[in-house]
């Protein structure tokens, strides 16, 4: 392998790690414009393991920005990140695969309504992880994510106190619960009277 090739290969590890990053952001900050740009023509996400729904990424960041009102703060970070760069009509280097694990802590929105604080305070109400599998094609507009998989392997949730309403525990702990099960990027799953298309 050249010099050339390395730096190559470096540049393309760090831009792909960039748009992972990227990802998490526009998640956590509730940049929808920005969730969509992340992704190359044709590219979807599929929730459903961890209750929510599978479609395009203009389907998906819809849904997510109906859904993530639920929460006033979610921070999820995004580690143990492997990349992959794959073929594609014989040429090395124009796809990418990359597995991440992810930890992901919410604060129910509720408990910190009224509050006049700077800063909400407090343990989250719910934490969730489990594992990412993203697939990147290069683009002429840089790396974009063609698909987006979460797999769930865990998940707790809070004791509740007086501030924050027994409904959101109960309806949580509930395997399918209508509007209040969370995916690992913060957003619960769709209603049971509105089932998802394409899921």
């Amino acid at each position: 392998m050249t010099q050339r090739v390395e730096l190559a290969t470096v540049m393309d590890r760090l831009a792909v790690d960039e748009l992972i990053t990227d990802y998490a952001v526009a998640v956590d900050d509730g940049d929808w414009e920005a969730y969509r740009a992340l992704f190359a023509p044709g590219g979807r996400a599929d929730y459903r393991s961890a209750g929510g729904i599978e479609g395009d990424a203009a389907r998906i960041a819809g849904w997510l920005a109906r859904s993530m009102g639920l929460f006033s703060v979610r921070q999820h970070m995004i580690v143990n990140r492997r990349v992959r760069f794959e073929r594609l009509e014989q040429d090395t280097g124009d796809t990418a695969r990359v597995r991440a694990d992810y930890v992901n802590p919410m604060r129910f929105a509720q408990r910190d309504a009224g509050s006049t604080a700077a800063v909400p305070s407090g343990r989250p109400d719910l934490v969730c992880g489990g594992r990412y599998d993203f697939g990147l094609l290069r683009t002429s507009d840089g790396w974009r994510l063609s698909e987006v998989v979460v797999h769930e392997k865990w998940r707790t949730l809070a004791a509740p106190s007086p501030e924050q309403p027994q409904r959101h525990a109960d309806r949580a702990e509930q395997p399918g619960a209508p509007t209040d099960r969370a995916e690992p990027s913060g957003a619960p799953a769709e209603p049971k009277d509105r089932p998802a298309e394409g899921s």
